[in-house]
């Protein structure tokens, strides 16, 4: 059932203020490829310090991954006996200089798994603000600058949502909404929030199942500002600003990976790899342009890189297949238990498994260019700007750049002012 609000008519769609070298959300721009410039350094060290350019203590913990706008990057943390006091912190992008932190309390359920966080969804932005959601259910928005803009506790009308595993799924910019899909065994809903006053613009039901996938923000043939939400029968198109269907592919999707796209294409984690080709219009839903049975994602959402799609199976496999033909490329056996998505950039591929081991691989050939190991576990999806590569492991934060020594370890950011 969608609950449209009255206001959902008048809302503006905003441009989003986002640069080339920006990643805005969970794997950037849903593809978990960075633009074609970006080329960060294929090898680093943190024993020798050869190409960290900074690192800096996290307060809490957390298993988002950070974003990058323009120079600041943005990420989460929650700590506190039952993990209810929630972190935002904003650092510079050159430095490493804390800017700001802010602290609020959860309203909701903190619980979650030992291995996660309440800090589990991943930060988005508009280029103006950034919206931070936890597995509490609590939804914020914060200027750059640091200055609240307007907050919702979700779980107060909805009291039947959470589960002890905790949730995870990231919130999205799409048009002019921010959307979250909050998704348990008990109450389920999706809904879109106005990306400058947190009014509700739309509401749906959803399936009362677990589900950890993100949105997948989405334009239509027509520009019309769109949004994928996935479940375990399938993924609905929705209209950004209203919350009403456009269409629906039935599939037999799993419940972490989250659907993938680039320009008209829309890959998703069921049967393999499954691929459909847009315009995606009202009516009869297209069949699949390719079902890649041989590709088998595990935990993290398939990267597509132009003509190739990546995934990372629960052996940590990383194969590497053909988007026209479906045939596998190229497969590297990297080890060990996969959280985080890889992204691409550069023409590589950087894989971080759940103990904090990296990996750099060639996306022509599969080739192993070079391993790190941060020495924490890194459940969270790096982010990629500019010529630099960011990944957070549960207390740290760490700027990888060519340079040739590393600055010290940075204190945590300055308390809420």
């Amino acid at each position: 059932m969608t609950r449209p609000h009255a206001a959902a008519a008048a809302a503006a769609l905003a441009c989003l203020v986002i640069g080339g070298a920006d990643w805005p959300a969970f794997r950037g721009d849903g593809s978990s490829s960075a633009p074609r410039e970006a080329n960060p350094p294929a090898e680093w060290s943190l024993q020798s310090g050869e190409n960290v350019a900074w690192t800096a203590d996290l307060p809490g913990r957390g298993v988002g991954g950070p974003i990058v706008v323009g120079d600041r990057v943005l990420l989460t943390a929650s700590d506190g006996p039952r993990r209810e006091r929630l972190h935002v912190l904003a650092y510079d992008a050159s430095t490493g200089a804390p800017l700001w932190s802010r602290q609020m309390w959860a309203t909701g359920r903190p619980n979650c798994h030992p291995t996660s966080a309440n800090a589990a969804p991943t930060p988005c932005s508009d280029g103006q603000r950034v919206y931070v959601f936890y597995s509490s259910n609590d939804l914020a928005a914060f200027t750059l600058e640091g200055d609240l803009a307007w907050v919702r506790g979700l779980a107060q009308d909805h009291p039947g949502v959470g589960n002890d595993i905790g949730m995870a799924s990231s919130p999205v910019v799409a048009g002019p909404a921010v959307v979250v899909q909050a998704e348990c065994q008990g109450e389920s809903f999706a809904i879109g929030l106005d990306r400058e006053t947190g009014q509700t613009l739309w509401e749906v039901d959803r399936p009362r199942q677990s589900n950890w996938a993100s949105p997948l923000p989405w334009r239509t043939d027509s520009g019309r500002p769109a949004v994928w939400l996935q479940d375990q029968g399938g993924v609905s198109l929705l209209d950004a600003a209203t919350g009403e269907q456009i269409t629906r592919i039935k599939a037999d999707c799993p419940g972490v990976p989250s659907p993938a796209g680039e320009g008209a294409r829309l890959v998703l984690a069921a049967s393999g790899v499954s691929v459909y080709e847009g315009p995606f219009a009202p009516g009869e839903p297209p069949a699949p342009a390719l079902q890649a049975g041989r590709l088998q994602p595990g935990s993290p959402t398939p990267v597509v890189a132009g003509d190739r799609v990546l995934v990372v199976n629960r052996g940590g496999v990383l194969a590497c297949g053909d988007l026209a033909s479906g045939d596998v490329v190229w497969r590297r056996r990297l080890g060990g238990s996969y959280w985080a998505t890889p992204v691409v950039a550069g023409g590589r591929v950087y894989c971080v498994n759940d103990d904090g081991e990296a990996s750099v691989v060639s996306l022509d050939d599969g080739e192993v260019l070079s391993e790190a190991d941060f020495g924490q576990a890194v459940l969270a999806s790096p982010a990629v700007g500019g010529d630099a590569i960011y990944f957070r492991g549960v207390g740290t934060l760490w700027k990888i750049a060519r340079v040739d020594t590393a600055t010290p370890p940075l204190p945590s950011p300055a308390p809420l002012r």
